[in-house]
């Protein structure tokens, strides 16, 4: 037998919105003695890095989004970022200094930018150049850490969180989701729309709002269930949860798509803050990452086409926010990688890396052998307090 996943990926019904589809949204756990936590949260679909925190410092911005830059003004972070108003609830953590972010920051896929092939390579950890190395990068953490166990398994849906795949024992457990269309229909509106970002745009928002109102079993929307059952777990003795949050593919009205998936984000984070309490929030670190950020210009249908640089979102009270990170390589044509996107000036595995050194202690070789084979960390940013 074959996973869904392989199945789907082995047929010719294989469409942008399919992999980028909230229908599924598992969430794993893992279990060890050490005392912090880490949260990594997978956004699915490519989120548009350049909207959720606006250069409006950069005098090519406003040119290259004349449409998106003017739709909703923006709240300003430090004078020359400015944070998108889908998350204003979550400016007490930015002015408390639990939360900030990494900016041009991407994987090392380049130029196809699919999202399967983007999303594999962002959870495996790797370079598609360099090494081969099986699983997921949290679990190859997992398993050069000392009294990792598993936790106690949920499993409820089709699909993997595959940075948690691996050889080391963790738990699994996904919310209930109401599917409104048959398979076969989806499978027909996928073969219909492959070749039309405007389309398949069309069916993957339909999908996020079907699966956003869905009732969850009794604990609101799946994002809100997905978060309570974190915290709950994360009071206890689980250390890690992955989980992902879908519905950033925004080819087409993104001032109407993207603030539904901010929004979902904003209360995830503020979920997961409540649900753990004072405490376990101050040891806890949360990352989201997505597999490509998305083009610099504004297409003809008020959206954004899949790009290179994106943006990591960091909370929790370990976290030293309050700053906008990374360095900016600016928006002239000159600027942008392969004359479209934003350019990448670091590689997204390095934040990543110095956040679970600051938690777990592993030392530099082992991250950058063991757990991203290949990686070169740089010098430390500073990322936790």
């Amino acid at each position: 037998m074959i996973s869904r996943r392989d199945f789907l990926a082995r047929s010719a019904f294989i469409g942008c919105s399919l992999a980028a589809s909230p229908l599924a949204t598992p969430v794993t756990f893992a279990a060890a003695a050490w005392d912090a936590r880490l949260v990594v949260i997978i956004l699915r679909g490519g989120m548009d890095g350049l909207d959720v925190v606006r250069p409006v410092g950069d005098p090519a911005y406003a040119a290259l989004r004349p449409t998106l830059a003017a739709a909703n003004l923006g709240l300003d972070l430090d004078g020359y970022f400015q944070l998108h108003p889908a998350l204003a609830p979550l400016m007490p953590l930015w002015q408390r200094e639990e939360l900030g972010f990494f900016h041009a920051v991407s994987t090392p896929y380049r130029d196809k930018r699919s999202h399967f092939d983007g999303q594999d390579i962002l959870e495996a950890g790797t370079d598609p150049r360099g090494a081969f190395a099986r699983g997921g990068w949290l679990n190859r953490m997992l398993q050069v850490m000392p009294d990792v166990r598993a936790d106690t398994a949920y499993a409820i849906g089709n699909n993997d969180i595959r940075v948690l795949n691996g050889d080391a024992a963790v738990a699994n457990w996904a919310p209930d989701a109401r599917l409104t269309l048959s398979p076969a229909a989806l499978r027909l509106a996928e073969l219909v729309m492959e070749d039309d970002p405007a389309l398949h745009a069309a069916v993957a928002e339909a999908q996020m709002l079907s699966d956003s109102t869905a009732p969850g079993g009794g604990g609101g929307r799946a994002h809100q269930k997905v978060a309570r059952f974190a915290a709950d777990r994360l009071r206890g003795s689980a250390r890690i949860a992955a989980f992902s949050l879908n519905g950033w593919d925004t080819h087409r009205r993104q001032d109407r798509s993207l603030p539904r998936s901010l929004q979902q984000l904003s209360e995830t984070l503020l979920t997961l803050r409540s649900g753990v309490g004072a405490d376990v929030w101050g040891k806890t670190a949360v990352i989201a990452m997505t597999e490509f950020g998305r083009t610099a210009r504004e297409n003809g249908t008020g959206g954004t086409d899949h790009g290179t640089a994106g943006l990591m979102v960091m909370a929790g009270g370990a976290v030293r926010g309050g700053q906008v990170m990374g360095r900016w390589p600016g928006l002239d044509p000159a600027n942008l990688y392969q004359e479209r996107d934003l350019m990448p000036t670091a590689d997204v595995r390095a934040p990543a890396a110095w956040i679970m050194r600051g938690l777990t202690g592993l030392d530099r070789s082992t991250l950058e052998t063991s757990v991203f084979p290949g990686l070169q960390m740089g010098s430390d940013p500073g990322l936790l307090r």
